[in-house]
């Protein structure tokens, strides 16, 4: 027994619904001796007789009939391939792994995740909450596909920028610079301040360190929090100042003040590899790209 050609099925499913050759040549659009000679070659290479043509007319076997669902349950798995390659190839379907750094999940990963989903059901999108690091060396070994961070990271990563918004120096409530307008490093010089791990990502703090720099100082740094969420509740404490960008606020309601730093911006980027060739990164890109051009995606968390 040699399996069948799907052409063939197909006109074999054409003659069992139409129970007429001439019919059937009809709607396949080919000659009728082509039809039968087809359909000679299909019984002889599954051995078995699936029609009986005599004056009468045209009739499906008992195996014939047996044999019809299955051959229709092909082609429709067939077209269903076909259909479902098609949507890949256009980002309708498959899976995309993201990466959000902590700090920019909390406002970002909703309004991204929802408006992807809305327009692209059928491709399974899986998140992840990590450290910048992690999402670096995720995205060079291929873990993920996609991801939302700060810069500076490191070069060979594509990049796009979706917002850009104010750094402020972050003050326990009640602190005399609380009610200020505005500030810049210099006037914080004399402070105590709490600062993320050196240890988080060398290119942040490098620039942390350039910043004190221009501003004559360096500071007073009287504890490290692993984490913005600790960071925001130790200058709430009291134990001291920070400099965070404006959307971390929405971490922490209470307890602290943000006072924009004046001439100071953070922006939050998507990153991806250059020669990736993902058809669901494509729509995912442009999503991220049309909401980042609607909305302020710093605002909606």
């Amino acid at each position: 027994m040699r399996l069948p050609e799907l052409r063939q099925l197909r006109y074999f499913v054409a003659v069992a619904d139409e129970l007429s050759f001439t019919a059937a040549a009809r709607r396949l659009g080919i000659a009728q001796q082509s039809l039968s000679q087809q359909i000679t070659v299909l019984e002889r290479s599954l051995g078995a007789r699936l029609l009986d043509r005599d004056s009468r007319g045209t009739r499906l076997t008992d195996l014939g009939r047996q044999f019809l669902p299955e051959a229709k349950a092909v082609l429709d798995r067939a077209e269903q391939a076909v259909t479902t390659l098609a949507r890949a190839g256009r980002g309708e379907v498959g899976e995309l792994t993201v990466a959000f750094l902590a700090s920019t999940a909390n406002y970002l990963l909703p309004p991204v995740v929802r408006a992807f989903r809305e327009r692209y059901p059928d491709v399974r999108l899986t998140t992840e909450d990590t450290s910048v690091a992690t999402l670096v060396d995720g995205l060079r070994d291929g873990r993920y596909d996609a991801a939302f961070s700060r810069p500076p990271l490191v070069d060979g990563l594509a990049a796009r920028t979706l917002a850009v918004e104010e750094v402020c120096a972050v003050l326990p409530e009640g602190h005399p610079l609380a009610d200020r307008a505005s500030l810049t490093l210099a006037d914080l010089a004399d402070e105590p301040w709490v600062l993320t791990e050196r240890g988080s990502w060398p290119p942040w703090h490098r620039k942390y360190d350039e910043d004190f720099r221009r501003a004559g100082y360096e500071p007073n740094v009287v504890q490290r929090a692993g984490s913005v969420q600790n960071l925001l509740g130790l200058v709430a404490a009291g134990v001291g100042v920070s400099r965070l960008a404006r959307s971390a606020h929405s971490l922490r309601r209470t307890g602290v003040v943000f006072v924009p730093l004046a001439g100071e911006q953070a922006s939050t980027q998507v990153l991806w590899l250059p020669d990736a060739d993902k058809p669901a990164l494509r729509r995912l890109l442009e999503v991220v790209t049309e909401l980042a051009a609607r909305t302020d995606l710093t605002q909606s968390g």
